[in-house]
């Protein structure tokens, strides 16, 4: 019989002591014994016929490796059985005592899932901004910006030139004619190049919209512009479910275990990184461009980073209370909208579909609370 003891640290710490009587486990280094005999090979006897005592001397420490690897987090799955902790990492273990044929003592170190307290979030207030108004000169602007990018293509364009001339390429090498965004240095510009370079004097015309995807340059402000009332109806969304989300913050009571801070922090500096990539520099240099280095960041950020845990785990206990669930159709729904195939196997395996399952109900109970708030 397992015989533990529970000591709770702050921060959602466990220590576990833990003892296991010879007698439970013996069964199991006689097994482990017999497995790893079949790929030993004695003088005097074949492979995998050797006496257990001489391949127990053979292996010396690896048996006991190989048992404590197998033995300890069985037993302390036995020994969490009938009390209240709920682990959310992976135990750290450390040997306290193991002699074959003596009882095993381990500690186990691990983070379990924090108690968590929300107030009456069903009185929750939230400030919905106004939603910003798109003016006729940010369209313009957009133009501009489109026309000006359209027009330096058009008059790029050349026409094909004979094999034996030197061209100099994107790079700046000389290359062959036929090489991507290359021009011609041995003669002028073909005439077919022309008309654009006459275009970039008329200013945006019917031609230009016709080549974005439009009927007209009415026409292509018209999109511009409602695709713009898109965004800032979008955004506007999502500055209303911020505020929302900050007050739950402050109504949440836990005390935030620092792996979830950690785990909080890595995701951050992944946004960071995926932004910096976007924007073409190498994270190294943009770190030293800043002044900052990994630490220095993560020291920064891990109070907006703790707020953010406390947040996550505010709305996760709102969703426990009101019985928000996702179902398997609909979980299956949102995997089944994913057009990459390869991203879409990866669902195939629990981990994903776990995280996928939590992202949903998370969203599902903002929205939730949305019908719930009171606007001000």
């Amino acid at each position: 019989m397992v015989i533990k003891t529970i000591n709770k640290q702050p921060k959602a710490i466990v220590d576990m002591e833990v003892t296991v009587p010879w007698a439970d486990i013996a069964p199991k280094w006689d097994e482990i014994l017999q497995k790893l005999s079949q790929d030993i090979e004695l003088p005097g006897f074949r492979k995998g016929q050797a006496p257990l005592n001489m391949v127990e001397q053979q292996l010396g420490s690896k048996v006991q490796d190989e048992f404590l690897k197998i033995v300890m987090p069985q037993a302390l799955v036995d020994a969490l059985q009938g009390t209240d902790v709920v682990p959310i990492d992976y135990p750290k273990y450390q040997l306290i005592s193991f002699t074959k044929g003596q009882p095993l003592i381990f500690k186990a170190t691990i983070t379990e899932r924090p108690k968590v307290e929300v107030g009456d979030y069903k009185t929750i207030s939230a400030q919905r901004p106004p939603i910003k108004t798109v003016t006729d000169e940010e369209v313009e602007k957009i133009v501009e910006d489109l026309y000006k990018r359209w027009s330096a293509k058009q008059s790029s364009v050349v026409s094909p030139q004979t094999s034996d001339q030197t061209v100099v390429s994107g790079n700046g090498s000389p290359s062959t004619p036929q090489a991507s965004g290359s021009m011609s240095f041995n003669q002028p510009a073909a005439s077919a190049a022309q008309p654009a370079a006459d275009s970039s004097l008329i200013g945006p015309s019917d031609t230009f919209a016709q080549a974005m995807g439009t009927g007209s340059l009415a026409d292509l402000k018209t999109k511009i512009k409602a695709d713009l009332e898109n965004e800032a109806k979008f955004n506007n969304e999502l500055d209303f479910e911020e505020a929302i989300l900050q007050e739950v913050e402050k109504i949440t009571t836990v005390d935030v275990p620092q792996i979830l801070i950690e785990d909080e922090l890595n995701r951050m500096l992944v946004q960071l990184q995926r932004r910096v990539t976007e924007m073409g520099l190498l994270f190294d240099e943009y770190l030293k461009s800043q002044n900052e280095t990994m630490d220095s960041l993560k020291a920064k950020w891990t109070p907006q980073a703790e707020k953010n845990v406390r947040m996550e785990l505010g709305l996760a206990e709102i969703a426990r209370r009101e019985g928000v669930d996702i179902t398997d159709p609909e979980l299956q729904a949102e995997i089944d909208k994913i057009q990459d195939a390869r991203l879409k196997t990866q669902f195939e395996q629990q981990e994903p579909r776990l995280h996928l399952r939590h992202s949903l109900r998370q969203i599902k109970t903002l929205d939730l609370l949305k019908k719930m708030v009171q606007t001000i």
